[in-house]
């Protein structure tokens, strides 16, 4: 006999999470989360601690290793895109960097036609809710103090940081406190969600605490193969757990897959482009032509130097000390295991034509990449370095009707004008800050690029060979009103348009990815949506200043562009 839910939310990832949260916390609903991934064990050290975030990336046991079609900007490459395959999705395998973003993504947003309720003011008492910012003062009006997600800054006080900080700001650019705060522009520590030095992913701030409610199921290795309907009416879910295939009733089917599962779902589930859909022999409940459109992610490259002193982490990168600095943080969550080490970094525009931060700086004392892949030196550091709202856009489309074949993704990663002049102005921008007098004392020479590339065409080769995604996905089933073709997800209810009993809530339904790490927004995109769902009043909007240059009085000597 099947089982009925009020609401079944299809993964629990960092939207699921919160949702689960939010939506239980009435005994009158019951809630099902579905998660084909597996449990994020407390003794899973690869989880748990930071410094371990280069290991599960990759791994079939924690990554559901999507890869890209050959980007056509990219010489062909395909480019490999890590998502969490356990409960609290990409939050418990990524770099624990928490950006909001800037106010004026938000503004961006709600300046769309219907999209007038996700302007900053009305997000920002949503970010306050979810966040506990433990470095912030007690009359902060931008940042949360009691909310569940603990959140840590910095401390980048090492030598590295604070010549990285000096550097930026003998080039023109600016120190600030708290880049998701008042100003974002500039350069200083970064928020990161870690607590006592183990990760603080959202299954374990918002889920953990909450798995003895009796109105609250959380199934792992549930691989949902449909969302059924009924006409137009979304009535349940097909799903494959511990060999047998199930069937489970919903009064409504919230998904939470995050940019990539979403849209295969509902494609899968007949919402879609109807021409595509049919020549899979999927019969279209729904034509919505904007499923797996409008794609959109952030491209990052390696700036590594190679350092004369004894001060970056690079040792800890070696396997003969790998087992004291792990007893160090067994016995005391200490030591270098206990960092993400992505301890600082900054947002500047690059040109004057943008009105805000379009690049943004994350500085590592160690010179390696995110597989794992370290610089042959002895002590080193990068800077990693990307545009943040490239005008760029890729589609995603299922292959097949089996559930288990990953889409067909292209991004189109430096397919725009714009693109690519900003890739070039970030490598340049990169390495002026890095010549300034007081990195020189730790700069030995660039590794990579390195010397043989200085022209634009060069830099751009090399973008294109040795490039990497930032693991952003987003924008594919953006919201915005039925009038708007390409929409998805009606912005004031997050339904997905044409059907009924069916809702989006993650990282596609953003219009427009946000100029930063999308942890933080996708929290919450949820935290705003669980609202929305439940019908409550929403939390009232705050119309606080912040900053803006050209306007604010203190821009004055303090912007290099």
């Amino acid at each position: 006999m099947s089982e009925t839910f009020d609401y079944v939310i299809i993964g629990g990832g960092s939207a699921g999470s919160i949702l689960a949260n939010r939506l239980s916390a009435d005994k009158n609903n019951s809630v099902l989360v579905l998660e084909a991934g597996r449990s994020d064990y407390a003794w899973d050290l690869l989880i748990q601690m930071p410094a371990a975030l280069p290991f599960p990336a990759g791994k079939s046991l924690y990554d559901w290793k999507y890869l890209s079609d050959p980007e056509p900007y990219m010489n062909g490459r395909r480019i490999k895109h890590a998502r969490g395959k356990v409960l609290g999705g990409s939050s418990s395998i990524n770099g624990m960097i928490y950006q909001r973003g800037n106010p004026l993504d938000y503004e961006r947003w709600g300046a769309d036609e219907g999209m007038d309720e996700w302007n900053y003011a009305h997000c920002l008492p949503y970010f306050k809710r979810l966040e506990n910012t433990l470095a912030a003062e007690k009359d902060d009006e931008f940042r949360g103090q009691e909310g569940p997600l603990k959140l840590e800054r910095g401390p980048a006080t090492s030598p590295l940081f604070q010549a990285f900080f000096e550097s930026a700001v003998e080039a023109g650019y600016t120190r600030t406190p708290d880049v998701n705060g008042y100003r974002q522009e500039g350069f200083g520590p970064f928020d990161k969600h870690i607590h006592k030095g183990r990760r603080m992913s959202a299954s374990r701030a918002f889920l953990h605490p909450v798995m003895n409610r009796k109105n609250l199921t959380i199934r792992t290795r549930a691989f949902v193969e449909s969302i059924d309907f009924n006409g137009t009416k979304a009535e349940s879910v097909t799903y494959q757990h511990n060999g047998k295939t199930l069937k489970v009733n919903a009064g409504e089917v919230i998904l939470s897959g995050g940019a990539i599962n979403s849209p295969q779902m509902l494609q899968l589930s007949g919402v879609g482009d109807a021409e595509h859909l049919r020549s899979l022999g999927i019969e279209p409940v729904a034509d919505l032509p904007g499923v797996g459109e409008n794609l959109q992610d952030h491209l990052e490259a390696y700036i590594q130097y190679s350092c004369p002193q004894p001060v970056s982490m690079q040792p800890s990168l070696n396997k003969l000390k790998m087992p004291w600095i792990g007893l160090q943080w067994l016995l005391g969550r200490k030591g270098p295991a206990a960092s993400n080490h992505f301890e600082g970094g900054g947002f500047v525009r690059s040109n004057e034509t943008v009105p805000y931060p379009n690049l943004m700086f994350h500085f590592l004392p160690v010179a390696v990449r995110y597989d794992g892949k370290k610089a042959d030196t002895k002590h080193g550091f990068q800077v990693h370095v990307g545009p943040m709202y490239s005008d760029a856009r890729g589609s995603l489309k299922i292959r097949s009707r089996d559930p288990k074949e990953h889409p067909s993704m292209v991004y189109n990663y430096l397919s725009t004008e714009q693109d690519r002049r900003e890739w070039v102005e970030a490598i340049r921008i990169s390495r002026e800050i890095m010549a300034q007098p007081a990195m020189k004392p730790f700069n030995s020479g660039e590794i990579a690029p390195g010397d043989a590339v200085q022209t634009d065409e060069e830099i751009l080769e090399w973008v294109a060979n040795d490039a990497e995604t930032a693991l952003h996905p987003s924008g594919t089933a953006k919201m915005g009103p039925a009038s708007d073709p390409m929409a998805v997800v009606d912005p004031k209810t997050m339904k997905v348009h044409g059907v009924e009993n069916l809702r989006v809530v993650d990282a596609s339904v953003m219009p427009y990815v946000t100029n930063g790490n999308i942890h933080a927004p996708v929290l919450m995109i949820a935290e705003k949506a669980a609202d929305l769902i439940l019908e409550q009043q929403p939390l009232e909007p705050m119309n606080t200043k912040f900053y803006r240059h050209g306007v604010d009085p203190s821009d004055a000597g303090t912007i290099k562009s």
